[in-house]
Formats: C-alpha cells, structure tokens, sequence
C-alpha cells in the first residue's frame, strides 16, 4: 500500500491542532519534535485505518447506487 503524505501546509495545520489540544487538555506546551511524533504515529497507525474505512464506504454506497440503477431501468420496461 502506498503511504499517505501531506502536503507542507496539511502537517503545518495538524501540527498546531495537536499542540493546541495538548495546550487546551493538559496544559502541555508541546514543542515541534514531540508534534512530529505524535502526527507521525498517528499517520502510521490511523491514516491506514481511516484510508480502509473510507474505502469500504465508498463501495458501500457504489453497490447502492448500482442497485438505483437497476431498479431504474426495470421501471423502463413497457407493459405488453
């Protein structure tokens, strides 16, 4: 599977969303090195998970739409 990147402006702005919940939770001022841990991990372990899930979403709602139209195309149909 490929790894998902960010472009510089993406990790820039999760970066501060990660510093300011620590800020916010905890009342931690955490520096750069420590951010780039955590968004590490979590693009390691999460983005994965989060990538499959919406995956498997987008199926779901392909199948449903695929059934749409067969159903619509059964409505076509004339009446002898």
């Amino acid at each position: 599977m490929q790894k998902i990147s960010l472009n510089d402006e993406q990790k820039k702005q999760i970066m501060e969303e990660i510093r300011y919940f620590f800020d916010e939770e905890y009342g931690e001022d955490i520096g750069i090195i420590k951010q780039t841990k955590i968004m590490d991990l979590f693009m390691e372990q999460l983005a994965p998970v989060v990538y499959n899930r919406a995956l498997d979403d987008a199926i779901l709602w392909y199948k449903m739409q695929q059934e749409n139209l067969e159903a619509d195309y059964y409505t076509l149909y004339k009446e002898n």
